[in-house]
Order: structure tokens, then sequence, then C-alpha cells
């Protein structure tokens, strides 16, 4: 299934029922009086998050939702009929706003109770509403009022604990491979990865996190340049990023230095707040150092960087290092105030 992140819908609420006017007409009961009943209430449209949907490719084909509007009253007092609820499901994570305005309707990240997203009208009342000592045959009635309509934007934001970060080729996918059952694509050539991936990673009994893995970001992806940057907001709602550097970038590349300070710089652009993250270095692809060249690589790359924070040494191919830093990042999660 193609992975859709965002998706332009419409949804209407039913509009209410109308109210009308009516008499009883008995035998026998010359003067019956009103009895004309009330209009029964639009439909209303929810959304509601379901763990079985990780897509938003549902909305490329259906993408206008209209509820029913309430019936209309009757004779003898009886109301109008509900109009019926409409309830979408979509993907934890997804955020609503209106298309126009960009106004925040709804965020979901949980299974919770339904979330209203348009507000069926109200009904009308029927002219037995009206009835008085000195109004005693009303003609007056009432008709329902419109329900609401919106253009919206969904946009999915997955939700992750923690998010890789870095370069195409850095070595992310071999990473999350790594660390977890999932299992995107692996090449050696840039682009491999071209829609989020998850995968949850098993510490100990009852102790697990999920990470993310996006595309590569490039220089220049802020405005437009490559794939990552319209990935960048399933990075928005992770406690912790891990910034995956190529100790060994191919020849003719740039620097391990030069590299990093590009992404963190197109990071800033796009997001003061994801800039800002609690953020961790990890520098991959040991594999191909001499042994006894490592620790002098990796001072290197920290001090280029002036880098105060945790540095970790991995080979994600052959999975040296990652147990440490996997029990260090479930260690902080665990305990926010070292995030």
């Amino acid at each position: 299934m193609k992975f859709i992140d965002e998706a332009n819908i419409f949804v209407k609420a039913g509009d209410g029922g109308n109210g009308i006017v009516s008499f009883r007409r008995e035998k026998y009961i010359p003067m019956g009086g009103p009895d004309g009943g009330d209009g029964g209430d639009g439909g209303s449209v929810y959304v509601v998050g379901s763990k079985g949907i990780n897509t938003l490719s549902d909305f490329r084909h259906t993408r206008r939702f209209v509820a029913r509007r309430g019936g209309n009253g009757q004779g003898r007092n009886r109301t109008g009929r509900k109009g019926e609820d409409i309830v979408i499901e979509v993907p934890l994570g997804t955020v609503i706003t209106t298309r126009e305005q960009g106004e925040l309707i709804a965020d979901v990240t949980s299974e919770s109770d339904p979330l209203l997203i348009a507000r069926g009208g109200f009904h009308g009342l029927g002219n037995t509403r009206y009835k008085s000592s000195t109004n005693r045959t009303p003609r007056q009635f009432s008709k329902g009022s419109k329900g609401e309509q919106f253009e919206l934007k969904l946009e999915l934001r997955v939700i992750a604990d923690v998010g890789l970060l870095g370069l195409p080729n850095a070595g992310k996918s071999t990473l999350i491979r790594a660390v977890s059952a999932a299992r995107p694509r692996v090449a050696d050539y840039p682009f491999t990865t071209l829609h989020p991936n998850l995968g949850v990673v098993s510490v100990d009994q009852h102790r697990s996190f999920v990470i993310a893995d996006i595309p590569g970001l490039i220089e220049g992806a802020a405005d437009g340049v490559g794939l990552g940057i319209q990935f960048l907001k399933h990075l928005q709602r992770t406690r912790l990023l891990l910034h995956i550097i190529d100790v060994m970038p191919a020849e003719g590349e740039d620097s391990a230095v030069d590299s990093a300070r590009k992404i963190l710089r197109e990071l800033e652009r796009y997001d003061e707040s994801l800039y800002r993250k609690p953020r961790w270095l990890v520098l991959n692809k040991l594999d191909l150092v001499e042994a006894g060249e490592r620790d002098s690589l990796c001072r290197q790359i920290t001090e280029g960087l002036n880098w105060q924070g945790p540095v970790y040494a991995v080979s994600a191919l052959e999975r040296s290092g990652l147990d440490d830093l996997c029990r260090d990042i479930m260690n902080d999660l665990e305990n926010d105030e070292s995030l």
C-alpha cells in the first residue's frame, strides 16, 4: 500500500429537520389544538483513531463525508428522526486543520472516544411549542439550523519515541533493521527510503520504545530539494533524535563534520522547536575504519562539531555498540528529566 501522509477532505454535518404546523383533527373534537412535532437533529461528523490504519491512502478516493439531515416533524406531536452520524477512522497521529485558516480541529493521538469535527444542525420547532394562553392556535414553526461544514486538511505525523536523522546512505535503515523487526529497503545508493518506517525496539521484558526512520535530508531540503523535508513533520512528535553520521563518506563527498552541519542548518530552517529537540550523535559505519584509528576519528568529528551531548560509536551493519545505545535510550525515555 502506498504511503500517503496528507489528504484534503470535505465534511458536512446534517441539517436539522424542520418543525411543522399541524392541528388535531379527530371526530367529535372540533377544537383539537396544535400538535405539530419538532424536527430531528442533523447527524454530526466524528473522527476516531485506529491502530489498524497507518496511511491516509483511503482518502485519495473518498473525500466527501456528508451526514444525514434530521427528519421533519409530524402531526400528533411526533418528532422527526435524528440524522445518522458519520464516524471517520484515521491513523493515530493525524492532525486535522481547516484548509484556509489552518485552524486546529483535532489531534488524534489515541484510540479514545470519537472526536467531534462537524456538529449537526439543531432541530426546528413545531407549532405545539408556540402554544400559550393567548395564542391557542399558533401557526408559527421554525426550520432546523444548518449543519457545520468544512474543507479540512489531514496530516499524518507518526507517533514514535525516537527519530533517526541524517543524510541519505548514512545507515539509518540499516540501524533500524538491526535494532527492531522493521525491514526498510537497504541499498548502496541514495534515497532507498521513500517513506517513514517504524520499528519497536525491545530492550528487556516489558521495556520497549518506538523508533522512526525517515528519508535522508540533503542540502536545500528546506527549499524543497530531495525527499526528506516533507517527512520532517514525522519527527515532531518524537522525544529524542538520533543524528546518524557516516564516519567514512564516499570519495568526493563532504566530510562527516560538514555533512552534519548541513543537516543541522536544514533542521533549524524547517522548525526551530525541532532543531532544539534533544539530540544524540551516532557515529556509524565504524566497520570501515581500522580499529586503531576509530577513537581518533570519532574525537575529530565531535571536536569539529563542538559537540557537548551524548556520542555513540557504532556499526549498524555489524550490530556493534547498539545494545548500549538502545539501553541508554530506554533509560532516558523512562526518565523525562534527562531529556
